[in-house]
């Protein structure tokens, strides 16, 4: 793949379908967050957590550019949250099948990630 096509994960995502972004994850994906203390291991687990996170962020989100070299790619986003406008990036390493091994989210600034972790927070908590 070169550096100016959409990587499966992404071509996923911005349909916001999130069975095709289940589909791009490793089974051991590992998913970290600076709103999750402990990671998320697993493709069952961090798919279903993706899901909520995409209803959160959907309504307005978007990738605006990418930066792919070798195994590794950065996704850089903008969304709005509650209210808050919010920039993130999504890095990701892929494995030898080019599934996503791993998945690091950042986002900034500190009020747009507290937005984005009171809304996942109240749906996942409403989930179960």
């Amino acid at each position: 793949m070169d550096d100016l096509s959409l990587s499966p994960f992404r071509a996923a995502v911005e349909t916001k379908d999130f069975d095709r972004v289940e589909a791009t994850l490793a089974p051991d994906v590992h998913f970290r967050s600076p709103v999750v203390f402990e990671p998320y291991d697993g493709r069952p687990a961090v798919a279903a957590l993706l899901r909520v996170v995409g209803e959160v962020l959907a309504p307005e989100f978007v990738y605006q550019w990418q930066v792919r070299q070798a195994d590794r790619e950065v996704l850089f986003f903008t969304t709005r949250v509650d209210g808050r406008d919010v920039e993130g990036v999504d890095l990701l390493r892929y494995d030898e099948n080019g599934l996503v091994a791993e998945l690091v989210v950042m986002m900034r600034p500190a009020s747009g990630l507290m937005a984005v972790r009171d809304a996942v927070g109240a749906r996942l908590a409403s989930a179960g």
